[in-house]
């Protein structure tokens, strides 16, 4: 994990948000898609510094939103 600076706080912040939010929806909805992308973000967001975290943080919402436009 690379240093903590400013922008990587931010990103942080922002994509802990939008995670939380996919996670609690998924929670309280049962629907695995939208949990477990929240979870990958979650993860995502503790774990690596901003450029990786926003690239897996979009990959991942990408994905669910793929996923469930697929009808699954």
């Amino acid at each position: 994990m690379g240093t903590w600076t400013e922008s990587s706080l931010w990103a942080s912040v922002l994509w802990g948000a939008i995670a939380s939010g996919y996670f609690i929806y998924g929670w309280k909805q049962r629907a695995m898609i939208p949990f477990i992308a929240g979870v990958v973000m979650t993860a995502a967001s503790c774990l690596f510094s901003w450029l990786p975290m926003s690239l897996i943080c979009i990959a991942s919402i990408f994905g669910c939103w793929w996923v469930l436009k697929q009808g699954y």
